[in-house]
C-alpha cells in the first residue's frame, strides 16, 4: 500500500472501487467526528502483566489488545481542555468476536457488552519512569518489524474513548505485531470546538515532541512509524519539526513512515516542516479534494489545506510534485457525506498498511533474539506472522484488575493491497 522505497518522487495513487475501502480504514479510524459513542464505565485499575500486545482467542471469544497511553488531558477526564505534561498509562481494549474489519462496535442504546462491542477492560496509570520500563520490556527479546513502534495521533473532534478503540481497530485490523502507542490530547469532541482544539493541540507539541524522543532514546526499539489524522496531522509534523530543530530530524535514526490522514495542514507550514525535516521523512498523505471538513477549514483560514489537493489538478498536481512526498488520491472512492474519515472503512487500506510497516527487513535475518530464557537465530524463531493462539478474556462479570496477560503471540497481517494509478 505505502512504498517502503521511492518515496517523495510526486507520486499519486488513487483507489478504484472497493479500495474505497483502504483509506477509509486509516484515516477515518481516526474519524473527524468520531464514531464511538461517548463515555464507557469506569472499571478499575487493571492490565497484564509484560507480553504481546494482541491476545487471540478461540472462535466466539473478545481478542484484547494493549496498547500504551501518552496523554495531555487532564488526568480523570475526557473531554475537558487543559495541558501540563503528558501522564502514561497502559490500557487494554476488549475486541469482540464479530468485528468487523474498518469498524468500532459500540451499542446505540443499552449496556456494552464484550461480546459484541469495544469494551475498555483495564487501566493502568504509569510514571514516566515506569512508562520507559514497560516499553522496554515489551520490546526485550523480539526481532525485525516487532520491535516498531506505530505511534498514533488523532485529529479535531475525538474522544479519549474514540482515541483508544481507534487505535486497537488499527492493530487489529492492519495485523500490527510491534507496539502500539496512543498520543492523546485535550480535544473538546465537539464540532463547536475546532478554534480551543487547534489552541489545545498547539499546546501539546512539546509533550509529543518528548515522547518521539524517549520512545527514540531505547536501545531496542526499531522503527517508529506515526500515523496521523487531521489536526493531529499537524500536531504531529511540528512535533517532528521541533525534534529536528533539536538535532534529531530522524529520532537518531528510528524514524519510519509518517502517514498523514486528511491533513489539515497549509501548505506552507507543511513546506517548512519538510524542509526541517529534510531526506529524513518519509511521508505518504491520504487526501481528497472532495473532503468537506478540509474544505471548510480551507475557507476558514483562506488558505488551501494539505489533504484537500486535487491530482487532476494541473495546478495541484505541479505543487504535489513539489512537495517530496507521495500522495494517495481517496477523491473517488468518498465515504460518507463529508468524506473526512474515507480511510477508516475501507479495509484493504488498513491491511495494506499494516503489511507495509510490519514486513520483515533483510537486515535482521540472522539477529539473534531471546525468547522464554533461550537464546535462538531469527531464522528459528516462531513465525511472527503464523496464527495467534490465546485463551479467550475472563467472563464480562470479571473485574479489570483480574485481567492476565495475554500470551506470547503474533498477529498474521493480511497480505497489502496492490498499488493502483500511480501517476508519476
Amino acid at each position: 500500500m505505502v512504498a517502503a522505497g521511492g518515496l517523495g518522487d510526486g507520486r499519486v495513487r488513487s483507489g478504484v472501487g472497493n479500495r474505497a475501502v483502504i483509506l477509509a480504514a486509516v484515516l477515518a479510524m481516526i474519524g473527524l467526528s468520531g464514531c464511538v459513542s461517548a463515555g464507557i464505565t469506569a472499571v478499575a485499575d487493571g492490565v497484564g502483566d509484560v507480553g504481546t500486545f494482541v491476545g487471540g482467542a478461540p472462535k466466539g471469544a473478545p481478542r484484547q489488545v494493549q496498547i500504551f497511553v501518552a496523554s495531555t488531558r487532564p488526568e480523570g477526564k475526557d473531554r475537558a481542555p487543559g495541558i501540563g505534561g503528558a501522564h502514561f498509562s497502559l490500557t487494554t481494549i476488549s475486541v469482540p468476536p464479530g468485528h468487523r474489519t474498518g469498524s468500532i462496535e459500540r451499542p446505540s442504546l443499552g449496556s456494552e457488552n464484550r461480546l459484541e462491542d469495544f469494551v475498555l477492560a483495564g487501566r493502568r496509570p504509569l510514571d514516566e519512569t515506569a512508562f520507559r520500563n514497560e516499553i522496554a520490556s515489551h520490546i526485550s527479546g523480539r526481532i525485525g518489524s516487532n520491535r516498531d513502534v506505530l505511534l498514533f495521533v488523532h485529529g479535531f473532534n475525538t474522544s479519549l474513548d474514540e482515541a483508544r478503540f481507534r487505535l486497537a481497530q488499527i492493530v487489529i485490523d492492519g495485523g500490527f505485531n510491534g507496539v502500539p502507542v496512543l498520543f492523546t490530547w485535550p480535544s473538546k469532541g465537539s464540532l463547536l470546538g475546532y478554534g480551543s482544539d487547534r489552541e489545545a493541540a498547539m499546546a501539546s507539541r512539546d509533550a509529543l515532541e518528548h515522547l518521539l524522543e524517549t520512545l527514540a532514546a531505547e536501545p531496542d526499539i526499531g522503527k517508529i512509524h506515526v500515523l496521523a489524522h487531521s489536526m493531529g496531522a499537524w500536531l504531529a509534523m511540528e512535533s517532528l519539526r521541533e525534534s529536528a530543530i533539536a538535532g534529531h530530524p530522524d529520532l537518531d535514526g528510528h524514524l519510519g513512515e509518517i502517514l498523514l490522514a486528511a491533513p489539515d495542514i497549509d501548505l506552507d507550514v507543511f513546506r517548512g516542516q519538510m524542509a526541517r525535516l529534510g531526506s529524513f521523512a518519509h511521508v505518504s498523505i491520504f487526501a481528497a479534494s472532495n473532503d468537506r471538513a478540509l474544505a471548510i477549514s480551507s475557507m476558514l483560514a483562506d488558505r488551501p489545506r494539505l489533504g484537500a489537493l486535487d491530482p487532476s489538478n494541473p495546478a495541484d498536481l505541479k505543487v504535489i510534485k513539489g512537495l517530496g512526498v507521495e500522495v494517495i488520491d481517496l477523491s473517488r472512492d468518498s465515504v460518507g457525506f463529508i468524506g473526512h474519515a474515507t480511510y477508516a472503512a475501507a479495509p484493504e487500506i488498513i491491511r495494506g498498511i499494516g503489511a507495509e510497516i510490519g514486513a520483515k527487513r533483510p537486515e535482521d535475518r540472522d539477529t539473534q533474539a531471546v525468547l522464554d530464557g533461550t537464546e535462538a537465530p531469527a531464522d528459528r524463531l516462531p513465525d511472527p506472522h503464523a496464527p495467534i493462539v490465546a485463551a479467550p478474556l475472563p467472563a464480562p462479570a470479571s473485574p479489570a484488575s483480574t485481567l492476565p496477560a495475554p500470551p506470547a503471540a503474533a498477529v498474521q497481517p493480511p497480505a497489502p493491497a496492490a498499488a493502483t494509478d500511480v501517476i508519476r
